[in-house]
């Protein structure tokens, strides 16, 4: 009985340790090469390598303060990204990062341990055209665009609903001078009103003119 228990728990853990190797041969690389870029306040650019030959379905990041006080995970999958930004970071303030790469059969092993610090409000930024690539750089371009639209398309239409409020107005003051001067006209006397003339000129006078007394001559 002792041998078939012994010869059960040699077969559990030769099947156990075969599938964590299988496993652990299957799991990806960890990334190489790993850098920040594009340094802000607020925000920097965590970018890295992955080796060729590895299905790679997503990444995952470790960053944590230097302090020790605050430690965030990134986790992302179903993308081919090899960058990400990171924001709400403080100014002038130590960060470490670790990145991750995500496979079919796990998790690969955490890069190097990669230290930066945020920079100052007040510091400006290298103009380069290596920003015109950042993520950062881009939402900040495509808010600006946007806002820059809908200004305008709130200026478009408070200008037509001045145009129609106008029309409006103008055509009412005319339906209101129109009915004042035909309340005037009926409103005057029947004596200021005009005296019908005769198509010849003259006043209209009666037809009926006075009799004239006749005289009756007798020849003798």
């Amino acid at each position: 009985m002792a041998r078939l228990l012994v010869l059960v728990n040699s077969v559990v853990l030769l099947l156990f340790g075969s599938d964590m190797f299988l496993v652990g041969a299957n799991r990806p690389p960890a990334p190489v090469n790993v850098s920040i870029m594009h340094l802000r306040a607020d925000s920097a650019t965590v970018s890295w390598e992955v080796p060729e030959g590895d299905i790679i379905i997503g990444f995952s990041i470790s960053q944590q303060r230097q302090d020790g006080h605050m430690q965030r995970f990134i986790r992302e999958v179903n993308t081919t990204s090899r960058s990400c930004v990171l924001w709400d970071l403080e100014e002038e303030t130590g960060y470490t990062i670790q990145v991750q790469s995500i496979g079919l059969y796990g998790e690969s092993q955490a890069s190097k341990k990669i230290p930066f610090r945020t920079l100052k409000k007040t510091d400006r930024f290298p103009s380069n055209s290596s920003n015109q690539d950042d993520p950062t750089v881009q939402g900040l371009d495509k808010s600006r665009h946007l806002q820059t639209g809908e200004m305008i398309i709130i200026v478009v239409v408070l200008v037509m609903w001045a145009a129609v409020i106008a029309l409006f107005c103008r055509q009412y003051d005319i339906i209101k001078d129109n009915d004042s001067s035909n309340n005037k006209e009926k409103a005057k006397p029947s004596s200021e009103r005009s005296t019908p003339e005769h198509h010849s000129g003259g006043l209209l006078r009666s037809k009926f003119h006075p009799s004239v007394p006749s005289i009756n001559i007798i020849e003798v």
